[in-house]
């Protein structure tokens, strides 16, 4: 699904030059959850920003589900991110004067997607989400920060995307409304054989994937499965 071979991402401000990423290499398989963990500082955003195919890095290969996006236009990456991939950020980033269920169609909605279709995908993906239908019709203002992340998760989903990339997702949530959201993701990732990268810098949200690749400095310094206590449940119940 994924395959970054030695990534290097430098930024020039003047004179100064700062190097982001220092040959970064990893591969990740269809259907995985993987949690990208690394504190303020360690890259883990410019990762995010090259995964997420908004950015391009400076030298290396960048490949997405069969498509190398390393030299893409900014047009090429925006029409991979529309087909390809699902982002769900910390902030949320929903529409306030639109409801539940036109959030979710939003993107159907750019691509042109017919109506009826829009509301359908849009119905089934809030249902994967677990989110309760009495709420469809309701704003993002008058939700709880976790019905939110629902909502937005919904909205990742709703173009059946192959990759659901998350943002810091619980960075906006206590820890209960936190967990509520970290087990939606376990359900996708079990029941539906999803592949979802999760980008945290939280050691107790990264124990809910089954792998972690921890970077550091720009450079990946660990990358190894874990034994997720959580995942097994979540396994031996579905």
């Amino acid at each position: 699904m994924i395959a970054c071979t030695n990534l290097v991402k430098t930024y020039q401000s003047g004179e100064i030059e700062t190097t982001a990423l220092r040959g970064v290499s990893f591969k990740i398989h269809d259907g995985e959850f993987v949690a990208i963990m690394g504190p303020s500082g360690s890259g883990k955003s410019t990762l995010m920003h090259m995964i997420g195919c908004l950015d391009t890095p400076t030298s290396g290969t960048y490949t997405l589900d069969e498509h190398d996006v390393s030299k893409m236009t900014d047009n090429e990456l925006a029409e991979i991110r529309n087909r390809k991939i699902g982002f769900v950020f910390q902030a949320f980033n929903l529409l306030p004067r639109a409801s539940v269920l036109r959030n979710v169609m939003l993107p159907l909605l750019y691509a042109g997607t017919d109506p009826a279709a829009r509301r359908q995908a849009a119905e089934n993906a809030l249902r994967v989400s677990a989110f309760p239908e009495n709420f469809w019709s309701h704003r993002p203002n008058q939700l709880s920060g976790g019905m939110m992340q629902r909502v937005a998760i919904a909205r990742a989903l709703v173009n059946n995307p192959a990759l659901i990339l998350a943002d810091e997702p619980t960075g906006n949530l206590d820890t209960k409304t936190g967990e509520m959201v970290l087990d939606t993701f376990q359900r996708l990732h079990v029941e539906q054989k999803r592949t979802i990268v999760l980008i945290t810098h939280e050691p107790y949200v990264a124990e809910h994937a089954e792998r972690v690749i921890l970077i550091r400095d720009g450079a990946i310094v660990s990358d190894e499965k874990i034994k997720s206590r959580r995942l097994a449940n979540h396994h031996l119940s579905s």
